[in-house]
């Protein structure tokens, strides 16, 4: 389910980018030989078939799992809980920092496959693959003190009883991963639901499903008789099947069809859910920003993994007296990029073939509406790759605004007030975190807390997603629940209070036979402490 083709909104080899009737044909040829496979095979399940983007060719089979699968994985993960839970945090953390070890050790082979699934430069894979560790290493340490229990205060009523509070984990935990950033995305639920001490069914996106094995199997390796991490592949079917299994939650990171499709779902049976819904965000830049520091972030995010991180930047709002001035900068920068499946490639194809088409739907609806294209434009979409579009002057009611952005596309407009910039960025409801560059930095806070946003950054775009104890989450219909952090690990706990009585209170006013005298001397006391002035 996540980030399917269905969930898609309404919205180059060497030195030149490769043609796409040429990927078309070869991945049409490649489906009618795996859909002959399929129908002289030994009774085999049905099959999904997983490709390379940059050349359409097919890089490997994996099973469509349905409710059978999914039965027998359920009952699998119940039993794992068990004995993940007894362990206590010592125990789950000993076990994750090796898990972390062996993921470590054996990292270029899950470069490789985040490559060939997402036709990613192998930098960007092996940036992905280290934050997802340094994610499981920072939760396996950090779970006991978020999660163990602690004494909590009492009043004067109640200082006979003792009190505390601790978090328990759920139990199984399914986690629906995205195509964008395979490995980095859903670890950032599958380690803090683990530290937490449940145990994850993780279902990879169809597009990535290679991802998922790898990770499963490298616990496996850990604790092959103890399946607290098992992955169950397959397509649309399959993450609507898990949404029902009654897992104890569900974890979604996906485009807003998908995440409105999987809130129906779990509905029908009351399971909670965190969702990150796809989308990037916009970025303010004020009169007395480093202007070279600012133009970086705001091509580095829009275009970073061909503007498919949900962590980017969609749109920059300028302050007028250095609109100019940052725009050329801008496009400075970005006329230096190039995608492509070679290892020199700027950044690498669009993973999801569909949505392509969005984006050459918002910039044609964009241009129409009377924007402006400083940078490339409908002329840069050579399919599987989009090189880098940069536009101005785009209306606000623009589906380049008001759609889910996705592609290496960035919009700057520029704005006559900070004021401006809030209202324009809260109006489109958009994205994870907000980019600040100022030198005022004191200012900041109090510009911030006017933003309907999860994050703001001061003076630096996507850096943020690399601080482990840091949460972020959306707001509003963006998303539900948070990941990273202390509130990460929360997501995936129940909270357990307990008090405890130690003695007789020497005022007890919790029996039907009060003494009178208890009474007036509890209302005195009560006077005392919130009466006075």
């Amino acid at each position: 389910m996540a980030e399917s083709a269905r969930g898609a909104s309404d919205e180059t080899e060497g030195g030149s980018v490769r043609n796409h009737e040429g990927t078309r044909e070869r991945r049409q040829a490649t489906q009618s030989r795996t859909a002959a496979a399929r129908s002289t095979g030994s009774g085999r399940s049905r099959v999904l078939t997983s490709y390379d983007p940059r050349t359409g060719e097919a890089v490997g089979d994996y099973a469509i799992m349905g409710t059978g699968e999914l039965t027998r994985t359920m009952r699998a993960a119940r039993s794992a809980e068990k004995w993940w839970a007894a362990l206590g945090f010592a125990g789950r953390r000993r076990w994750l920092l090796d898990w972390k070890r062996d993921i470590a050790r054996h990292a270029s082979e899950l470069v490789e496959i985040v490559c060939t699934e997402t036709g990613k430069p192998g930098v960007d894979a092996a940036i992905e693959v280290m934050l997802a560790v340094e994610n499981l290493d920072w939760a396996a340490r950090n779970a006991e003190s978020a999660l163990g229990r602690r004494r909590l205060g009492s009043t004067w009523l109640t200082r006979n009883q003792r009190a505390s509070v601790g978090h328990l984990p759920l139990g199984v935990v399914g986690v629906l991963g995205p195509w964008s950033n395979p490995v980095f995305t859903p670890m950032s639920s599958i380690a803090y639901a683990m530290a937490a001490g449940n145990a994850v069914v993780f279902k990879p996106s169809e597009l990535t499903p290679g991802v998922g094995v790898w990770l499963a199997e490298s616990w496996a390796r850990q604790a092959p008789n103890q399946p607290v991490l098992q992955v169950v592949t397959g397509d649309i079917s399959t993450g609507a099947a898990l949404c029902r299994a009654r897992v104890d939650k569900i974890a979604y990171a996906g485009p807003e069809a998908g995440a409105r499709e999987v809130i129906s779902l779990c509905a029908q049976t009351m399971t909670p859910v965190v969702v990150e819904r796809a989308g990037k965000g916009a970025m303010v830049v004020q009169v007395d920003a480093k202007l070279d520091d600012a133009a970086e972030a705001a091509v580095f995010g829009a275009m970073a993994n061909a503007g498919q991180s949900a962590a980017g930047i969609q749109r920059a709002y300028v302050a007028e007296s250095v609109y100019e001035p940052f725009l050329e900068r801008v496009v400075a920068q970005a006329r230096k990029l190039r995608p492509g499946g070679d290892r020199k490639a700027s950044y690498g194809p669009m993973i999801l073939e569909s949505q392509v088409e969005v984006v050459r739907r918002q910039i044609k609806d964009a241009l129409a509406r009377g924007g402006r294209a400083v940078v490339g434009g409908l002329e840069s979409i050579r399919e599987p790759y989009i090189e880098p579009i940069v536009l101005t002057e785009v209306p606000e009611d623009s589906l380049a605004i008001t759609g889910e952005a996705i592609g290496p596309v960035l919009i700057v407009n520029r704005v006559a007030t900070m004021d401006e910039a809030v209202e324009r960025i809260n109006a489109a409801d958009h994205g994870l975190a907000v980019p600040v560059f100022t030198r005022d930095v004191g200012a900041v806070p109090e510009l911030a807390e006017r933003i309907r946003t999860g994050v703001v950054t001061i003076n630096s775009s996507m850096t943020y997603a690399g601080i482990p104890s840091l949460p972020f989450g959306g707001v509003g219909e963006y998303g539900q629940g948070h990941a990273h952090g202390e509130a990460g690990l929360r997501e995936f706990s129940r909270t357990l209070a307990i008090a405890q009585k130690r003695y007789r209170a020497p005022v007890n006013l919790s029996t039907f036979d009060r003494h009178p005298r208890h009474l007036r001397l509890a209302k005195a006391i009560f006077r005392l402490r919130h009466g006075r002035v």
